[in-house]
């Protein structure tokens, strides 16, 4: 009898124990992650360590490769370039973002300039092998990017890390006074007929993005472009951060981490039950 009754204190207090334990592995910190913030741990997490991100950017950049190869094939009256983004299109910032969504941070210049000034950035799959297969068939390779002036040297520096072509100060476009690329995609035009576009973000290809911010003007930009993609615009995978971001908060900046929770809980589409 005491045997059975120590034994069932025994268990009653074991199953106690593992209900505490059970219950302190799932509750959340109270100073941990909004899902906003949570949602960039997956998505870093889903950049850095899945075989399908890795699988979509050389699907993309094999693709580009075909349509390098169709463009060398046509006549042209000026040599032939391709445009790219650097961030998430060739350079791959995923560590910087994943830091800031496990410490609860928003984006500031002060980290970000921290982060490129180290010049470690790793590669997007796909991105060096087509990029030097472009330049050994004799397509110069200009980089777009809305990085800053200050931060020049150590983009050089992060990009001739691996070899890239053409990284030079003559083919880097950084942003100076606006954060449309569209004028300096002009520049390039008067010297080179762009065959090809390569990004992350859609205001890397088109003028019509930097006036269309809102969601639903957006969605409706892609479906007219809708030919464009695969053809002469290659765009990578990028869920951490974007253009899309702003869409989704209708460009309000100054909304905190619980109004942003807020808004992408109003519009997920749910499984009602």
């Amino acid at each position: 009898m005491k045997k059975s009754l120590l034994a069932l204190i025994t268990g009653s207090l074991f199953i106690g124990a593992c209900s505490t334990v059970s219950k302190m592995a799932v509750a959340p910190k109270a100073d941990g992650p909004s899902i906003t913030n949570g949602g960039k741990v997956w998505a870093s997490a889903w950049q850095q360590r899945s075989a399908e991100y890795k699988a979509l950017c050389f699907q993309a950049y094999n693709l580009a490769k075909i349509r390098i190869d169709e463009a060398l094939k046509q006549p042209a009256d000026k040599p032939l370039a391709v445009v790219t983004d650097i961030d998430e299109t060739v350079l791959d910032n995923s560590p910087y973002d994943a830091m800031r969504a496990l410490n609860n941070q928003d984006y500031s210049p002060a980290t970000w300039k921290a982060w490129t000034a180290k010049a470690i950035a790793d590669t997007v799959p796909g991105a060096p092998s087509f990029f030097k297969y472009a330049a050994s068939k004799g397509v110069a390779v200009f980089y777009i990017t809305n990085r800053e002036e200050d931060e020049r040297a150590a983009t050089i520096k992060n990009l001739q890390k691996y070899g890239m072509p053409n990284a030079d100060n003559v083919h880097l476009f950084l942003r100076q006074s606006s954060s449309s690329k569209e004028s300096r995609r002009l520049q390039v035009l008067q010297s080179h007929k762009i065959i090809l576009l390569c990004g992350d973000n859609l205001p890397d290809f088109d003028v019509l993005y930097d006036n269309h911010p809102a969601e639903q003007n957006r969605l409706a930009v892609t479906e007219r472009l809708h030919n464009e993609f695969g053809n002469r615009y290659i765009i990578i995978p990028n869920a951490a951060y974007g253009d899309f971001e702003g869409a989704l908060f209708n460009n309000n900046n100054k909304l905190t981490n619980a109004q942003k929770d807020s808004t992408i809980r109003s519009k997920v589409k749910v499984d009602k039950q």
